[in-house]
């Protein structure tokens, strides 16, 4: 029985926030040693590629057919079943994942045009990019076995080793830049390598964690393992269904790479900081919750199923809407504060809080997409979320063409680009809550409209607080880095003070996130 949702989601944000932290450490340091200029946005399209891969084929959908079918095996199935669906998944994956990482690194100059169209007008760009391509290329193979074996333990209901995972390769980065560059002719390189070695440590790491669930299992070759068959046809749709947002921000990348030199920057940077609340928040909740849906679905208890999801959904809302508001008014503050040293400044931080302030406006979205595609994936319904996620992507194309084509001569494209990707999002999420609505697994509990005023008004009143330091961009970007960090962890007490102070003062209470039952409970 799957329990302690609150605890386990308190447990992967924890240590996924520790993660976050170091990777804003990683990209001040990047920031400050390579700045925006062409090695930086050669390194971000070499990691981004077989990263954008990984979350697709590992995280994206291969972990949402996984999931279901491994938590059915381990309610319906012998332990020994439960090892051999393991074991045949494992060395699937890893023989396929090795070819593509094999190919990758053959064809990569094919690959960096394909990613990256724009950076065959600059020669040496585009060599670089190639080069590092092929250092990283081989992580794709190592963070999927990572993937896999996180799939396991949280089925297990054990999330730490996986939410640590992260750390290690921040810690990699971190090292490489400051101390490893001049082992290497072109610096930068130092980064590539990192990248393949914290791959190693992430799955090591994974390893004794799996030993004590006595489910760490050599990986075998059985394409006929009915398990490993019916995760197969359900990881086909989910490919597109679950990666929408990956596939937008490549959009992005391919775009900004026809734009001026430092917008795939600008974009990476500006994408991380959306991603911290997404990680830390979104992605935790996503994840605590599809072996719960999976568990209900699993004991035909569709009541449970949904006020499951309900409980996620207030979630949402509750953290969401102010970090929505956060984001955006403190965009430049959070921008100087974290990386105006060295060669990234004052004019890239005005370019990347552009980018930022869109993103956040497509924070809902992001996060919502997380959360509900589980509802769908636990249920093994993977069709409705793939023509979901190609409407989102058609209208990402639409909107990212035209607002290169709008705004490339005012030097905003990149923001376009970045709205583009917030827009779609939300319109992937509103189709996901209409179809789990329309087909009644998902009903709304009582007390919305009272949540939405109470949320809103809480979120007015922290806006309000944030308005006189939002508005002083040029003494952020004057000011020294003590000064900055303090008027920031200023700014975002004042904000959080003022928008819990607003719930309680609206009539809103702790009590009302308690969760609810779990699957078999009584």
């Amino acid at each position: 029985m799957v329990t302690g949702l609150l605890r386990s989601i308190f447990t992967f944000s924890s240590l996924t926030l520790v993660s976050r932290v170091l990777g804003l450490v990683r990209d001040v340091v990047i920031a400050a040693v390579f700045g925006s200029g062409a090695q930086t946005d050669a390194f971000i399209v070499a990691f981004k590629i077989p990263n954008f891969m990984r979350r697709i084929s590992a995280e994206g959908a291969f972990s949402q057919a996984f999931v279901p079918v491994l938590t059915d095996y381990r309610a319906h199935r012998g332990p020994g079943e439960v090892r051999g669906l393991i074991a045949a998944t494992a060395g699937a994956l890893g023989l396929a994942l090795s070819g593509v990482a094999a190919l990758g690194i053959a064809a990569a100059p094919a690959v960096v045009a394909l990613f990256a169209p724009g950076f065959a007008g600059d020669p040496e760009r585009f060599a670089l990019t190639v080069e590092l391509l092929r250092w990283t290329f081989p992580y794709i193979v190592l963070i999927s076995l990572v993937a896999c074996a996180g799939a396991v333990l949280h089925t297990c209901s054990r999330f730490a080793s996986f939410a640590f995972a992260p750390v290690l390769l921040n810690a990699a980065l971190i090292g490489a830049a400051l101390w490893l560059t001049p082992l290497f002719e072109t610096p930068i390189t130092a980064l590539a390598a990192a990248v393949a070695v914290a791959g190693v440590l992430q799955l090591l790491l994974q390893l004794p964690f799996l030993a004590r669930e006595g489910l760490l299992v050599a990986p075998r070759l059985s394409w006929r393992h009915p398990g490993l068959r019916r995760v197969l046809r359900l990881m086909g749709p989910t490919v597109l269904g679950s990666s929408v947002m990956q596939l937008n921000l490549l959009v992005d990348t391919i775009l900004a790479s026809f734009l001026v030199t430092g917008s795939v920057t600008w974009l990476y940077f500006s994408d991380r900081l959306v991603e911290f609340p997404l990680g830390v928040f979104g992605i935790a909740l996503g994840t605590v919750l599809l072996p719960r849906l999976s568990a209900e679905h699993a004991r035909s208890e569709p009541e449970r199923f949904s006020r499951t999801l309900d409980w996620g959904l207030r979630l949402v809302l509750l953290i969401v809407a102010p970090a929505t508001a956060g984001l955006i008014l403190l965009s430049i503050p959070i921008l100087a504060t974290l990386f105006q040293y060295g060669a990234f400044e004052a004019g890239d931080v005005r370019a990347s809080a552009l980018s930022l302030a869109a993103y956040s406006l497509g924070l809902f979205g992001f996060v919502l997409v997380k959360v509900l595609t589980p509802g769908y994936f636990a249920r093994e319904d993977m069709r409705t979320p793939v023509r979901c996620a190609v409407a989102a992507v058609a209208v990402n194309l639409l909107l990212s063409v035209g607002a290169v084509a709008a705004l490339r001569e005012t030097g905003y494209a990149h923001a376009g680009l970045a709205a583009a990707t917030g827009a779609s999002a939300t319109v992937n999420a509103g189709l996901l809550l209409r179809g789990l609505l329309r087909r009644r697994v998902y009903r709304a509990g009582g007390g919305w409209p009272r949540l939405a005023l109470q949320v809103g008004g809480a979120t007015a009143l922290m806006a309000a607080a944030l308005a006189y330091p939002a508005v002083q961009a040029d003494a952020w970007l004057a000011a020294g880095l003590l000064t900055r960090a303090g008027w920031l962890a200023a700014a975002v007490v004042l904000g959080a003070a003022v928008y819990f102070a607003g719930l309680y003062a609206l009539g809103w209470r702790l009590a009302e996130v308690r969760e609810p039952p779990g699957a078999g409970a009584g």
